[in-house]
This record gives structure tokens, sequence and C-alpha cells, in this order.
């Protein structure tokens, strides 16, 4: 249903957690009339289509671009809390608008009646920058059929949407209200960023807006400067050495041990490194830090579960900093041939900023984990355990307590068991339930979610980090040469990865029209000033943020 070229959008249903704003929570009132709620004891009110308009990045925690965005009011006392909200990115296609809007709506209302709360009513946003030779009301008029669209799927289920606004160029529409005079047909002007009222009660909570969600992928996404030949090239030579090892149940336990020892000493650097601002200067100063050579031998432990596993203990305090800096370093290491590798790194960033309360980056993270490798079980919990709300406190506990059973062995002198050999999954089962597949779009591998929905009875066990156990499989080394994965055909586009049931080690194989860095083959796009680029995720049966083309 939504083209992953230009507009797949992250989950919408993934935004439904309480306010970004978390100081108060606005709220509003019919019409024009709308009244905030609080930030510590001062209580904020919005009454205008353009407080309304200037609220969405507060609401959001972040800019929207492209993005459908449905917010929910609670109508405690007649004054409209605001409640859960959705985002999803716009689909190219026309046709797909009422299918993607009764989806999108029908996800917000049952999440929230899920919560104990029905919405009673609604506020639409449509946001979309105009494209060349368009201008801001263009936009405006051509969105029209897509306002309608939700607020007809949102009356099918007994929610009013009170306001539907369009913001485009600079400008905002309203396509609720008649009045010209209040609305005017060339829009109004959106105010400077930060002098609304909204933006002065966040402030003083100390909360700000963060970007947009490309500027988050950015983070995440594979170098695309010369440099990522050479580490294509080091992953390639450490998989022919690291990998038999790896599947080895001798040197298993070793290899982990010497990926987490590698990890901790690239932390310690990472901490004796002076602050830069701005998360561009502080990604060039980390990737300085980080050999070719050691990415490579982190990548490739990380496969294994249960060392990936034992590194997601390191997410609180000082060390999460510090943890999460080296994922996303990772992140970007996995280059050309190793894009599947990026699951591991990926869904360690998402769990750590997910742990430490930043849930915009968490779900960004999490979800280009599924583009990555759509079926990373261990990322798919998170997500869905992100999404729907839950609090991480039952996954920290449990890590914690693999962490002190670990040491308490080792204090008894047992030494730390081999990876396979943990009862982890026994102790951890069930922590965080396994997602509902969702139905896969029609025209592109990416599809608007449906209600997250849990099963009575998980059938899976799950080990620390709730990730299930594989079905039995045959062991397959990784590590087989380069002319061996070319000579190997892909057959009719299916996906190339092949694992043992013990690890995630995949053999990384090069898909037609791709190159070894920089090419622009399937699943990528252009290349931004910085010299990465967005990565589309496709397959992981959910929609997924906006690529620009």
């Amino acid at each position: 249903m939504t083209n992953h070229d230009e507009t797949a959008g992250s989950s919408g249903i993934g935004d439904m957690d309480g306010p970004a704003y978390r100081g108060g929570e606005p709220r509003t009132d019919p019409g024009h009339e709308t009244s905030a709620g609080t930030c510590g004891e001062a209580q904020v009110t919005l009454r205008t289509p353009a407080e309304l308009a200037d609220a969405l990045p507060y609401l959001l925690g972040y800019r929207p671009e492209d993005s459908i965005v449905l917010v929910a009011l609670r109508d405690r006392e007649k004054l409209g809390r605001f409640g859960a909200r959705a985002r999803i990115g716009i689909p190219v296609q026309q046709g797909d608008w009422p299918a993607v809007a009764q989806q999108l709506a029908h996800g917000l209302v049952t999440g929230s009646e899920r919560r104990g709360t029905k919405p009673e009513r609604m506020v639409a946003y449509l946001v979309q920058e105009p494209a060349a030779g368009e201008s801001g009301r263009d936009v405006m008029e051509h969105l029209r059929p897509l306002a309608q669209s939700l607020r007809t799927a949102c009356g099918n289920l007994d929610v009013t949407v009170v306001e539907a606004l369009c913001i485009s160029d600079g400008r905002f529409w309203s396509y609720c209200c008649p009045d010209s005079g209040c609305c005017p047909a060339e829009g109004r002007p959106m105010g400077l960023p930060g002098t609304s009222v909204l933006a002065a009660a966040a402030t003083y909570a100390g909360l700000q807006v963060r970007g947009t969600l490309r500027e988050f992928r950015a983070r995440l996404s594979p170098l695309e400067t010369p440099a990522a030949l050479e580490q294509e090239a080091a992953l390639d030579a450490a998989s022919l050495t690291l990998v038999p090892r790896i599947l080895s149940g001798v040197t298993r336990g070793e290899v982990a041990e010497e990926t987490l020892g590698l990890a901790e000493r690239t932390m310690a650097r990472f901490a004796d490194a002076p602050s830069v601002s701005g998360a561009w200067s502080a990604d060039l100063r980390d990737d300085g830090l980080l050999g070719h050579d050691e990415a490579a031998a982190m990548i490739l432990g990380l496969q294994d579960r249960a060392t990936r596993d034992r590194a997601a203990e390191w997410m609180e305090g000082a060390e999460a900093a510090l943890a999460l800096r080296l994922w996303r370093a990772l992140a970007r290491r996995c280059v050309g041939s190793y894009s599947e590798h990026a699951a591991a790194p990926l869904t360690l960033a998402g769990w750590v900023a997910w742990s430490t309360g930043d849930e915009v980056e968490a779900r960004e993270a999490l979800a280009m984990a599924l583009g990555a490798d759509q079926d990373y079980l261990f990322a798919r919990l998170l997500h869905q355990a992100c999404n729907d709300g839950l609090d991480p406190e039952t996954v920290r506990r449990c890590l914690r307590s693999e962490r002190v059973g670990r040491r308490g062995e080792e204090r008894a002198g047992t030494g730390t068991p081999e990876p396979e050999a943990t009862d982890a999954p026994r102790r951890c089962s069930a922590q965080v339930a396994p997602p509902a597949e969702t139905a896969p779009s029609a025209e592109t591998d990416s599809s608007v979610p449906a209600e997250p929905s849990v099963p009575a009875e998980p059938s899976v066990r799950t080990d620390a980090c709730a990730q299930a156990v594989s079905p039995a499989k045959p062991l397959r080394s990784t590590a087989a040469s380069r002319s061996r994965r070319k000579a190997r055909p892909l057959r009719n586009g299916s996906r190339s990865a092949r694992r043992s049931p013990e690890t995630d080690i995949v053999r990384p194989r090069r898909h037609p029209g791709s190159t070894s860095a920089g090419g622009d083959g399937p699943g990528r796009t252009g290349t931004g000033a910085d010299g990465r680029r967005s990565r589309t995720h496709r397959g992981s049966g959910r929609c997924t943020d906006e690529t620009d083309t």
C-alpha cells in the first residue's frame, strides 16, 4: 500500500505511546477552542489552528516529513486532553489513501481502547513539502481527498475529526474551518520555531524537538564513502576466520569473550574522546576512533545471539550512552553485501535507546533492523513492545539477572558457560510477546500495520533478550570465499541469508544491480552531503519511514 521508494513511513502505531511532551498533555476543545494540559503545575492552552499546527513537533518529539499524523483526544471533562498519536508516510499512489486512512484510524482507536481509553475526537495533520513547480496551496488541494478519507475512516469508528490541517511550505491550511477570515484560501504562515505557547512550556520543562526522522536514520545508515570499500574488505577477511570459530562448539565462547572485550575497550576509547557539538560531528569523531578490523570483528561476533544478549546488558547509566554510540558506529559499518548484518547493532541501538527513554530513536533503529532482516525476531519483539507502550524495565530486570548469575558463576570458579549451554531461554521466556503478522502490501514489500495483537500463548521460547530459538537447520558457515558467493545465483529474488540454529550468522551475497559501496542497487537511495545514504526498509512486514529520492 505504501511506496517504499518515496514515502514508506515508520509504523504510525509506533507513535501511540503517550505524549512526547512528558511534562504534561495538551488538551483541546472542539472547533478552534483548544485547551492544553499541564507542564508541571502550569496549564497550556491551545485556542487556534495556528497553535495546533505549531504544536505538532512537540506532540511527536521530532519534525515529521511527508506524513499523516492522527492525534487522539480524550474527552475528560470536555477538555479534550491529547492522548495517543499515530504517524505514517503519505502513499504516493492516491488509490492507496482510503485503505491507509482506514488502517491508521483503526489501529489508533483500537490501540487506545486496549489501553482503556477510546478517543472521543481526533485531530489530523498532513505534512508534505511542495515539489519543484508546486506551491503549498497545490499540495493542500492535492491532499484534500486524503484528508476526507481520514475524516470518513474516523467517522466510521464513531470518532469525529474536529480539525484537519495541512502543513506545507511554511504555511498551514484547515480542511474543517469554513471561515475565510480565520483560515483564508492562501493559508496562514506558521509561527517561528520555538515561539509558540507549547514551545515555551516545553523549553521550561527542559524538553526539545529533535530534528527529523531522516536525520535519525542518517546516523544509522551504512557509510557510502571510499572507506566503505576498505570496511567491506575487512569484513570479508574477518568472516574467513571468525565464522568457523563461532560455528564451532569449542571456540564459540572464546569469540564471544573477544568480541565483548573489544567492545569494552572501544567504549573506553569513546569515553576518553573530547566532546564535540552536533550529532554529525559526534558520529565523525566516533568513526575515526573505530578501525575497520575492529568493526568487522565486532559486527561478526554480534551475529551470535548469546554474545549479542550479553552486549544488551550495557543498557543503563554511563555505559548505555557509550554503548549506543558504538552500536550506531557498527551499524554504519555494515556496508555492501553485509547490510543484513546490521540487524544486530541496529537492534542493540534500538534497545538501548528504548531503555534510556528515547522512544523516537528506538522505533527508527528497530524499524531499520527489520528492514535489514525482516526475520530478526529480537527486533520484532522489541518493536512490538515499544509500540505497545510496555515498560522496558521488564527486559532490564531479566538482563540484570543474567549478569548477576554469570558473575556469580565466575566468582565460584565455574567460568562463563558456553553460549549454547545457557538456560536463559527458560528463565526469560515470554518477557516480550511476539508481534502479530501483518498482511504484505500488494504493491511493495512494505505495508501499513494493522493494530498490534498479542497471541494468547506464545509458541516460541525466548532467550535473555526474548529472542526465539530458531528451528533446527543444518549449520552453514558464512566463510565461503567471494568467488563461491558470486557463483551461486539468486533464485527468483529469494532471500540469500542462511543461518545456523545457534547463531544469526548470514552469508552475504550481492544482489543484482548492487555495488560494494555507493551503488544504487535495490533498496538504496541517493547519497547525502555527509557521505551516507538512507536505506529503504523492505520486507519488514510493516510500514517504514520515508526515503527521499
